[in-house]
């Protein structure tokens, strides 16, 4: 299945029709367009606002009060309980009579005018699961610097999302690029391809590590790079809201930008932490008898003679095409990351995937 964001989508083509109109052109063309989901259909009343002075609640410690500037003029002070908010903020400011996400329930509400603790507040400064874009709760969505003060939510981050199961015989269609591309040629618009060029500097990659394909059969080309001075931390928010509109769990910076360029190109690529690869070799070869490996989903699997696996220079450290292995997953302290991208024999994959039970 592919979850195909409209916003991503056009980045790189803009269709000229609505949303529905070009669904219905997919599903013509073959491309059954089986549900559709509008982010934003129900944010009326919530606006881009920027928090200009927090002060103190008089009668709670717990609790200060936010003014925000909702732009033409017109400014508000509401009681917020978020940690994290400060002056200077982007945020999402919902008025009263917006239809909210409970916080606790998660059941859609309408905000009414309160007095909480001896002050009145007429609107709230939004977290993201208020909105039903995540189930963050733990403090404020905070939107980008660049965000228009004044201009309604929903223009500014509400999105459709096509689930669109795709068919064996349409694999180029299992990206956004693919998408964007069939959608292009059904509205006689031009798609524009990203450039994926980068520069490279520093030692040669074979100073770091080396690469040995013993069964070419089973995986006729592996290429890796090796990234240098890597900082794990949380990705930024838009690469997250385009992860989870695409159905995957944000994880962390590096593992988010490898599924993100499978979303985007249909490549699958994969990243090991190289200090924790023994002897900084990759090995692509079949198990050896007895040979199991931990997978990052912590489960123990015996690995069969004809499956492929990535191993180091003592042991797997992968499953070709399915998943990594806990001994070299990215962790908070990972530096340096070798970042895998290989093309596998999709028939071994197939019956490896069967055979272990596995679903990635």
């Amino acid at each position: 299945r592919m979850k195909v964001s409209l916003r991503w989508l056009r980045e790189y083509v803009n269709p000229g029709i609505p949303y529905r109109e070009l669904a219905h052109k997919l599903i013509m063309a073959g491309l059954e367009v089986e549900t559709m989901s509008v982010t934003g259909g129900d944010w009326d009343k919530v606006v881009v606002a920027q928090v200009t002075a927090v002060n103190p609640h008089p009668n709670a410690d717990r609790l200060r009060l936010a003014t925000v500037d909702l732009g033409g003029g017109k400014t508000m002070t509401v009681v917020c309980g978020a940690p994290n908010v400060a002056a200077g903020q982007k945020v999402a400011f919902a008025m009263v009579g917006a239809r909210l996400r409970d916080g606790h329930t998660g059941e859609l509400a309408t905000l009414k005018p309160a007095k909480i603790r001896g002050v009145a507040s007429e609107g709230m400064v939004c977290a993201q699961k208020e909105l039903g874009i995540s189930e963050d709760y733990s403090g404020i969505m905070v939107l980008p610097e660049d965000a228009p003060v004044g201009t309604p939510l929903a223009d500014y981050l509400g999105d459709v999302v096509f689930d669109i199961p795709v068919t064996p015989n349409r694999p180029d269609c299992l990206c956004i690029l693919g998408i964007a591309r069939e959608a292009a040629a059904l509205t006689g618009q031009t798609c524009h391809i990203p450039p994926v060029y980068y520069e490279e500097n520093g030692p040669s990659v074979e100073l770091f590590t080396s690469v040995e394909v013993l069964d070419p059969d089973l995986c006729p080309r592996y290429s890796c790079s090796v990234v240098t001075g890597v900082k794990v931390g949380p990705s930024p928010d838009w690469l997250q809201q385009r992860l989870t509109a695409s159905g995957m769990r944000p994880i962390n910076n590096i593992v988010d930008a490898t599924n993100y360029v499978m979303l985007e190109y249909g490549q699958p690529l994969h990243a090991f932490d190289h200090e924790r690869l023994l002897e900084h070799k990759i090995v692509v070869r079949r198990p050896l008898e007895g040979e199991v490996i931990v997978s990052l989903d912590g489960s123990e699997r015996k690995l069969a003679p004809d499956m492929l696996i990535i191993a180091d220079g003592r042991r797997p450290v992968a499953i070709a095409g399915m998943m990594g292995g806990l001994d070299s997953e990215i962790a908070v302290d990972t530096s340096t990351v070798l970042l895998e991208a290989a093309c596998f024999n999709p028939r071994s994959i197939r019956r490896t995937s069967a055979a272990l039970k596995m679903r990635t």
